[in-house]
């Protein structure tokens, strides 16, 4: 009995510890984002909310692809606080380059640091702040696009200011 309790005694200060590290507005911008992902509004983050939301994008990664994303959330359950406490974990230690790859790579299914020029559009269209059609013009002014996809790492660079301290 007392192995449950200090089981469920080290889990709610796991849970309360993942809401006081982050800020409140990115709290509730991670609520939005989990919220559009969530499709069957269950409160859990399942393969077929990620195949909703990559379908709805354009895109459907395998089911093994979905399932292993899935495999990474503590106990394979998807909840709000396990995405936060992922999203904390990815955070803590990086500094602003590694942010923005990992962000673009949360869209890189196949892992090559590519992403196609419409995918992106769309991206930029529809999900978060979205763009207006003359700000992707400005974006993709600079965007490294080669045979129609946005090279992210490069992008990232360029973004950063890498690309003018190496020249």
């Amino acid at each position: 009995m007392s192995d449950d309790k200090d089981k469920k005694g080290r889990a709610e200060r796991a849970t309360s510890n993942v809401f006081t590290k982050l800020p409140q507005k990115l709290m509730q911008e991670m609520k939005e984002a989990f919220t559009m992902i969530d499709q069957n509004r269950d409160g859990l983050i399942d393969v077929s909310d990620l195949k909703e939301m990559y379908s709805s994008l354009g895109s459907v990664p395998g089911d093994s692809v979905l399932e292993n994303m899935i495999k990474e959330a503590p106990g394979n359950q998807l909840n709000f606080t396990a995405f936060l406490s992922i999203f904390s974990d990815k955070l803590s230690g990086t500094d602003p380059e590694e942010t923005l790859r990992n962000a673009f790579a949360m869209f890189d299914a196949d892992s090559t640091g590519l992403i196609t020029e419409e995918y992106m559009k769309d991206l930029l269209e529809n999900m978060g702040d979205n763009f207006s059609k003359d700000e992707i013009r400005q974006v993709w002014k600079e965007a490294p696009i080669h045979a129609g996809k946005v090279d992210y790492n490069a992008f990232v660079s360029k973004i950063k200011g890498k690309e003018q301290e190496e020249a």
